[in-house]
């Protein structure tokens, strides 16, 4: 790097120019979030061309730089952020945990091991002790800090694979695949997709699960469970993510427990329902689970790229992570990346501790609660406007189903394209439904009054057509 370079990239230190300059566009994002066109109009989706160029040869200019990325890219954003986006589980973001965040990123801590930092060992350190209190969950349980959900149920079931492996007197982390003894999969037909990736990674192949059927809302049938044993990986679920259900865990997990099955939760976002004091009974049973997968960015509102597993054997996480390098420099203390796969990564841990300490216990059981408050209202005042609803509303997901999978899809795309509200498509039961997604701490009542407004509008057009 030339001296000019460098000590141009001081300066822009010293002034803090730059960074004031994206204050200010923070800023007005912010104070607009709450108005803004849940998806990007057309025109500020042509205007993402301006970011088609050659790659520039020599040194920019920040000012310039930031400009552009503001000008093109805050309108072509989606506004996940705000009170009346539906379309998937995308929480909003808390303005402590985001502030952390931007105080975190100013830091660029490295949360691998506690040499590199121990204010990310620490924080990661009481964040596991307040979730394992959160959930009423036994000392024993350890927890990694992920990118998000996907990747926390890859580490659960990796964990399983390795206690399973170790039990049938099998170390997988030196002899492999070749030769080792069989390890079955167990889940319900209607595992989220994640789990079949994960079992895809691992190398088990998805031609070795044991799917299991389900009943109306997408729970697995208990009399349709096959006989377990000890050489099995059972996944459950926290949460449908379309309809919102729950497994029934006491009955499953202790029928696991008899066989000495190995049982992974994905709770992604509905394991939070545990720390809601009326929403508790729909994780009833979760202690007897080994492996939990869950996200905070989608429930608890964090930014994104905060997932978390929770393992009750701290021995089959931690080898089933298993890394080495003689450069490294292990200590007493937490070093976090023995629990991820990752090494070096951010201390993502930072902003999951400052929503957690702002919220406290009370507004975390508020927060979780609220969101299935609107989700009920959203549910109820559909209903009033002749909306069939399909699914129970349990916690924070409504499927709404019109008169044919043609209405159901216009009413879609209509609604899609109105600025008022953002809702997507699935299928449930074999026909096409609206999935509503409710988990930003944003969305008001008003919200809710205005996006049912919207889908009656959008059946309006639809009719009409």
């Amino acid at each position: 790097m030339t001296v000019n370079l460098r000590s141009k990239m001081f300066l822009e230190l010293k002034k803090k120019e730059t960074l004031e300059q994206a204050k200010d566009y923070a800023f007005d994002y912010l104070n607009k979030a709450l108005e803004r066109s849940p998806f990007p109009s057309n025109e500020a989706i042509i205007n993402l061309k301006n970011f088609e160029e050659p790659f520039p040869k020599s040194t920019g200019d920040s000012k310039n730089i930031l400009e552009h990325l503001n000008r093109y890219g805050a309108d072509a954003t989606v506004a996940s952020t705000g009170g009346r986006y539906f379309g998937f589980v995308n929480g909003g973001v808390l303005p402590v945990s985001i502030a952390a965040r931007w105080l975190a990123d100013v830091w660029d801590q490295n949360s691998a091991l506690y040499v590199m930092s121990p204010l990310a060992s620490k924080l990661e350190e009481v964040c596991e002790s307040w979730l394992k209190e959160l959930f009423g969950l036994p000392d024993r349980f350890v927890a990694g800090f992920l990118s998000g959900s996907s990747m926390a149920i890859l580490c659960g079931i990796a964990a399983g694979r390795y206690r399973i492996f170790k039990n049938l007197g099998w170390d997988i982390n030196t002899q492999g695949f070749y030769g080792a003894p069989e390890i079955r999969i167990v889940a319900g037909r209607q595992a989220h997709g994640a789990v079949a990736k994960a079992v895809a990674l691992l190398g088990f192949g998805l031609d070795r699960i044991e799917w299991v059927d389900t009943d109306s809302q997408g729970r697995i049938l208990l009399s349709e469970l096959p006989d377990l044993d000890e050489s099995t990986i059972l996944i459950l679920q926290a949460g449908h993510v379309s309809s919102g259900s729950f497994d029934d865990f006491e009955s499953i997990c202790a029928k696991a427990r008899s066989a000495k099955s190995w049982v992974h939760i994905d709770g992604a976002f509905g394991l939070w329902a545990g720390a809601s004091a009326k929403l508790k009974h729909l994780t009833k049973g979760i202690d007897g689970g080994n492996s939990f997968s869950l996200d905070a960015h989608k429930t608890l509102n964090t930014p994104y790229d905060n997932g978390i597993v929770l393992c009750d054997d701290s021995e089959a996480l931690t080898q089933a992570m298993r890394t080495s390098g003689s450069y490294m420099v292990h200590s007493e203390n937490r070093d976090g990346m023995a629990y991820t796969p990752e090494m070096s990564r951010r201390s993502r841990g930072i902003e999951l501790w400052a929503a957690m300490k702002y919220l406290g216990r009370d507004g975390i059981d508020e927060l979780v609660y609220g969101l299935h408050q609107r989700a009920v209202q959203m549910s109820e005042e559909l209903k009033a406007f002749d909306f069939k609803i399909v699914n129970e509303v349990v916690f924070n997901q409504v499927l709404v189903i019109c008169d044919s999978d043609i209405m159901t899809n216009e009413i879609i795309k209509n609604i899609q394209s109105s600025g008022e509200c953002w809702a997507g498509g699935a299928i449930w039961d074999g026909k096409a439904v609206i999935r509503i997604s409710i988990c930003s701490w944003v969305t008001t009542e008003e919200d809710i009054s205005r996006s049912a407004r919207a889908f009656v509008a959008a059946r309006s057009k639809a009719l009409s057509a």
